[in-house]
Order: structure tokens, then C-alpha cells, then sequence
């Protein structure tokens, strides 16, 4: 077990924050998440190009470091040991919360195990945005993020989801929207939903009827900007059938859905699905195994 304590001898030791940035409107950057950049030691970027851009418009001149999904590993190592030696490190996504849908979740696990401080701060996410305006019920939802690309890999994951009651939310980018939606109709039915795309900027939309009237939008409808799907739960009791993988551990459970050709990360989140457990629980005990 482990208590953190935020802000005990908060000067004097090295503290992770997580720092939501605008996802459209530079309005929505808190003040204090103005004044952690400011402060910190280093800000770690998704794309430091895109996070300068940022920095110049409310003149912070924190140094920048790049942490993103192709170099985590080696840069997330320099981050746990800058942290180790009592600096204060701001980590940014390109857009909205980090470690959702974008890197993070493992750097916080490792200054975790380190006892290194992570501070979240509240901000700017599309997924709860989007929610909240959808007219769809907003308790219990169950986020998702992105399907995979792949037609086959996706109606894997569409069909391991379609017996749930939550309201579901999907992240999906424009060129993939509607092969998404068709998919969606065809495993799922004929739901109701809400597309919502440039949240927070001039041309935000949201799109709400049922799959097959959104389907039929994409014909001739704006298809451009990240969009973010809301759509309603399962209305239906799943078929009570045997769990195939009840007697399997979850390093098994995991292990069968990558002998299918499924990357690592993949496997563990339909495993996750299968056990109705937390993604991150299946991944601590896939890797502790």
C-alpha cells in the first residue's frame, strides 16, 4: 500500500505533475496550470514543436524535452532519474489530458514505484466533453479511446463490446470515421449516438441521432477534425455462455489473444474486456507475471 501526501515538503523533493492542455481554445488553459509550466524544471512533450507553440503564447520558457510513444522508454528513464534528483517535471500531451489515448500511463507507473509524487491537475478532455453534451446518459460510461485500424482487429473488439450496458465513448480520425460507423451498425445495431468533432473551436459540431442516420450523414456531412463518438449501451442481456478463459491466469488470457496477431498492448485490453477488469490491473499483473 502507498500514501501520497501531494504537497508534503513540496519544495524540497522531485514532483511529476500532469498538465492538461487546450484541445482547441487557448482559453481553456487554467491558471494554474500556467503557473506549474512556468515553475517546472522541464515540461516533457508529446511533440515539442506543437508544446512551443503553446509556451510562446503565454511566454513560458520552461526548457522542453520530447516523452512520446516512440521514446519512452529511453526518455522516460531520463525523466524518472531528473525526478530522483528532486526536479519538477510537467508532462503534456499534444492536446487535452495526458496518458489518455496519448503516452504517460508508464512514466506515472514508474515514478510511482520510485515513490516520486505525480500531481494531476484538472482540464480540458474531449471524452468528458463530449459526454456531457451528447443527450446521451453520462453514468456509467466506459471509455475506449481508439478501436484498432485494422477491419478485422476492429469488429473483434466491437464484438467483445457489444453486451455492454455503459454508454460507450470512441475516439476515431476522420478517414476511418465511417468504415467505423458501418462496422458499429452492423455488430451493435441500430443505437443512439452522438459524433462530436472540434470541440472547442470555431467550427465545433455535434452530429446526434442513430448510428444508421450518422452513417448516412458521412455522405454528404463535414467529415474533417478528431471526432469523438458517444454512443448509448447494450439494452440486451448478454447469452449466459461459459468464460473460455476462466482457468486461464491472466498472462494466459493475454498470451491467446497475441498468438491471434494481436500486439502486446492490444491482448491486454481485450483481456481486460473479457474480465470486466481495468486496463491498467491487466497490464500490472500481465507484466508481474
Amino acid at each position: 500500500m502507498q500514501i501520497q501526501k501531494s504537497f508534503d515538503q513540496e519544495e524540497s523533493k522531485g514532483m511529476l505533475y500532469l498538465v492538461p492542455t487546450p484541445i482547441g481554445n487557448l482559453e481553456d488553459m487554467t491558471y494554474r496550470a500556467l503557473r506549474i509550466l512556468k515553475e517546472a524544471d522541464l515540461i516533457a512533450a508529446e511533440d515539442t514543436r506543437n508544446t512551443k507553440k503553446l509556451c510562446n503564447y503565454f511566454e513560458i520558457t520552461t526548457p522542453l524535452v520530447s516523452y512520446h510513444e516512440h521514446n519512452k522508454e529511453t526518455s522516460g528513464k531520463q525523466l524518472i532519474q531528473s525526478l530522483k534528483d528532486g526536479k519538477k517535471i510537467a508532462l503534456v500531451s499534444d492536446a487535452g489530458m495526458p496518458a489518455i489515448s496519448d503516452p504517460g500511463y508508464e512514466v506515472v507507473a514508474e515514478a510511482l514505484q520510485h515513490d516520486i509524487t505525480v500531481v494531476p491537475l484538472p482540464g480540458a478532455n474531449a471524452a468528458l466533453s463530449a459526454l456531457i453534451a451528447s443527450g446521451i446518459a453520462t453514468q456509467p460510461f466506459y471509455f475506449y479511446g481508439f478501436l484498432q485500424r485494422n477491419k478485422k482487429d476492429k469488429k473483434e473488439e466491437l464484438e467483445q463490446l457489444k453486451y455492454q450496458s455503459a454508454t460507450m465513448i470512441l475516439y476515431e480520425s476522420p478517414h476511418r470515421l465511417k468504415e467505423t460507423l458501418q462496422l458499429i451498425h452492423q455488430v451493435w445495431g441500430d443505437r443512439r449516438m452522438a459524433v462530436c468533432r472540434e470541440l472547442t473551436k470555431r467550427f465545433e459540431e455535434f452530429i446526434r441521432g442513430t448510428v444508421s442516420e450518422l452513417l448516412e450523414w458521412t455522405q454528404n456531412g463535414e467529415v474533417r477534425g478528431e471526432f469523438c463518438l458517444i454512443i448509448e449501451g447494450s439494452a440486451e442481456e448478454q447469452e449466459e455462455k461459459a468464460a473460455w478463459w476462466k482457468d486461464l491466469s491472466i498472462m494466459e488470457h493475454v498470451n491467446h489473444y497475441v498468438e491471434q496477431g494481436n500486439k502486446p498492448k492490444d491482448a491486454i485490453k481485450l483481456a481486460a474486456v473479457d474480465r470486466d477488469m481495468p486496463k491498467r490491473e491487466v497490464y500490472a499483473a500481465y507484466h508481474i507475471e
